[in-house]
């Protein structure tokens, strides 16, 4: 038995492949190299049993947007995007204007592809390019020139209606002059959507080790708030605000896939360390599965679905997620859903103070949005408001 929630953000699938030809050394994702052959046969196999048993956990649901993640999706043949394309349609129905994103590593063997995954159903692609520079691509390894990143982002702009790129800043003894010239020789390629992430050192990856070894440093507080200054600049003037922290966009650009996350919508989450977020009759539950890819494939298997951990969220657990997640966009969160899901209010004590210090306001409408001066500061407005 299934319910649907009182606010319906939309359902989605998330799809993870994951797999990569070498591991970069700031990624902290479920990501796996192989020096083998992949069973992809057998993976579509897999995905197509676990999606089922998620269409029981959630029917009468449509979706409305797809996202191949990874790992790197881009690895996979055509036709096994297409097989798990066709499962999704054999279970859900799939609304007409379906948003189908495949992100993809931007060399040129993996470009040729683009066709072939147009043809399997994928009308998006977000490319990983981050970099603008030899020097810096090398340093965050990646396998690509960036001759080959622009080859690849002419591909996909003369292939999809629509694609963005990804780029990797506050990068060490990167200076905001350096980073103008960078981003603005982007925004002449990626007209439409980018996503520009700040680097952070995380845990168990090669460069949290070079940090702790003092090899590595990365930009200081006030250095890393210049190069955020910069990139808000230069995307205002060039048409592509902030619509969530990271992401950049023409209106009516934005990906919609993650906008579903970030209005707290539900979600399947198929593959190895996937998760999603589904409404059932016990209430929202979030779902997360094994990550080690052969023991994930193993155990769907053997009981149709590969997950480790299923939880029943509260609903102060419920509040504080949509909380989190709903802050990062620059349109805010409704007010009044997070007191339906909680059960009470915010502390308007604590609103006052935030609206105080010009890091949050409130609209005529019950909304309350992260102002651009309080994004810097976005995880100690949060955590203030959720305390």
């Amino acid at each position: 038995m299934s319910a649907r929630p009182p606010f319906d953000a939309g359902f989605g699938v998330y799809v993870h492949w994951p797999f990569c030809a070498s591991k970069c050394p700031y990624c902290d994702f479920n990501s796996h190299v192989r020096h083998h052959s992949i069973d992809e046969a057998r993976f579509v196999a897999g995905f197509r049993r676990e999606l089922a048993g998620w269409r029981d956990l959630a029917p009468d649901r449509t979706v409305s947007s797809i996202f191949f993640g990874g790992g790197t999706p881009s690895l996979m043949k055509p036709e096994t995007v297409a097989g798990i394309l066709g499962a999704i349609r054999d279970f859900w129905p799939v609304t007409p204007d379906c948003e189908v994103t495949l992100e993809a590593n931007p060399t040129s063997v993996e470009a040729t592809r683009f066709r072939g995954y147009r043809e399997a159903g994928v009308n998006r692609v977000s490319l990983g390019v981050q970099s603008l520079n030899d020097t810096e691509l090398a340093f965050l390894g990646r396998k690509h020139t960036v001759a080959e990143a622009l080859r690849a982002i002419e591909v996909a702009a003369t292939t999809f209606d629509r694609f963005s790129f990804d780029l990797i800043y506050a990068r060490p003894g990167q200076t905001p002059e350096a980073w103008s010239q960078e981003l603005k020789e982007a925004l002449r390629h990626a007209p439409h959507h980018l996503s520009l992430y700040q680097l952070t050192i995380e845990p168990d990856t090669a460069f949290d080790r070079l940090a702790s070894d003092g090899k590595l440093v990365v930009p200081k507080s006030d250095a890393a708030r210049a190069l955020y200054d910069t990139t808000q600049a230069i995307c205002n003037a060039a048409g592509l605000p902030a619509y969530e922290i990271s992401n950049h966009a023409r209106p009516g650009e934005e990906c919609r896939h993650n906008l579903l996350y970030w209005r707290y919508g539900e979600y399947v989450g198929t593959g190895p360390g996937a998760h999603g977020r589904i409404v059932t009759a016990d209430g929202r539950q979030a779902i997360a599965n094994e990550k080690i890819p052969e023991r994930w494939l193993e155990t769907v298997e053997r009981k149709g679905m590969g997950d480790v951990a299923r939880e029943v969220l509260t609903r102060e657990n419920e509040a504080d997620e949509f909380l989190l997640m709903g802050l990062r966009l620059s349109e805010g969160i409704d007010t009044a859903r997070f007191e339906r899901l909680r059960g009470a209010g915010l502390d308007e004590a604590r609103i006052a103070d935030l609206e105080g210090y010009g890091f949050v306001a409130r609209d005529g409408n019950g909304r309350l949005r992260v102002t651009p001066e309080g994004f810097p500061v976005l995880d100690a407005v949060v955590a203030d408001l959720a305390a």
